[in-house]
């Protein structure tokens, strides 16, 4: 029976090195879920496993998408689930599914059904020019479930589920569900002191400007277009302020540092609703072995029973 194993948790908590270190003992294969290392050419800022760590582990959704494109979550979904249905437990090794992004994560480990709309870009900007609180107050009359599940100031999602509603005619919320699939999937948190992860979030964004972030936002600024959407996410725009003559280097980076933080909280938040994830604390100096030893029960238990 196939299984699957995720490791999840927020920004700078090291899933990469921890998952790295796992498919190189497991000889398994890594399938990211982060909604920016879809795209090719943005390394550094998203902290894109080196060319060394590809060609030392397989790896699976990256670099897969131009940054001019658009990856909906349901095409996330539709291209794991592919590599998922090819796998062959156990005459092939297990696959890691990795990354912080937690609804690609909920994509898969819940099967979550998604509307299949195409992005529409004319009416998405209609909608924009609107301004959030409109558009949110126009979400609320015709869809008030999706409303209540998303932020007032959460532009997009409340753009997404007005496209989805004027598209189709029918709310984003009649069109979405849950069905688990029927694999077991062993769920793995990794998480810190909050302090500490403020730490190693300052020491992450200083290595990313030590390996040339900045002439990386530089090139692409120039060869897309500073109006690129990704170049708004984040560190690419406080880096592009600063390139700008808005802010100082010092000050782009510790806004980075700021919003980084910020980002990392509401992730704690998102994943810790989950119980079924297990949680490890990284600053154990055992963590790998910890991690292992839980996948290897994992793997080597008889699911005859499971369903």
């Amino acid at each position: 029976m196939f299984r699957l194993v995720t490791i999840c948790g927020a920004t700078a908590t090291g899933k990469s090195g921890v998952a790295l270190a796992l498919a190189g003992r497991l000889q398994s294969s890594i399938v990211s879920a982060d909604s920016r290392q879809v795209y090719r050419e943005f390394d550094i800022g998203t902290a894109k496993p080196t060319a060394t760590d590809r060609d030392a582990v397989p790896h699976h959704l990256i670099d897969i998408c131009e940054p001019t494109e658009t990856l909906t979550l349901a095409d996330y979904q539709q291209q794991a689930q592919k590599i998922i249905a090819d796998a062959d437990f156990p005459v092939s090794p297990p696959l890691l599914l990795v990354g912080g992004t937690g609804l690609y994560i909920k994509s898969i480990v819940k099967n979550l059904k998604i509307p299949r709309v195409a992005p529409v870009p004319q009416l998405r900007s209609q909608l924009a020019e609107l301004g959030q609180s409109q558009c949110y107050a126009i979400l609320q009359q015709v869809d008030r479930s999706a409303a209540e599940k998303i932020h007032l100031n959460d532009s997009v999602r409340t753009l997404r589920a007005l496209e989805v509603f004027y598209v189709t005619g029918r709310s984003i919320s009649e069109q979405q569900g849950e069905s688990p699939p029927n694999y077991p999937i062993l769920q793995i948190g990794l998480d810190c002191d909050i302090d500490i992860l403020g730490d190693r979030i300052a020491e992450r964004t200083e290595q990313m400007l030590e390996r040339g972030w900045v002439a990386e936002v530089e090139y692409l600024s120039k060869k897309y277009g500073c109006d690129l959407p990704l170049l708004n996410t984040l560190g690419y725009q406080e880096i592009k302020q600063y390139l700008a003559g808005e802010i100082t280097l010092n000050q782009a980076k510790e806004l980075t540092i700021l919003h980084t933080r910020q980002f990392a909280k509401r992730q704690r938040t998102w994943f810790r609703a989950y119980p079924e994830i297990e949680w490890f604390d990284v600053s154990a100096p055992d963590l790998l072995e910890r991690v292992l030893q839980r996948m290897q029960e994992f793997l080597n238990r008889d699911f005859g029973d499971w369903l």
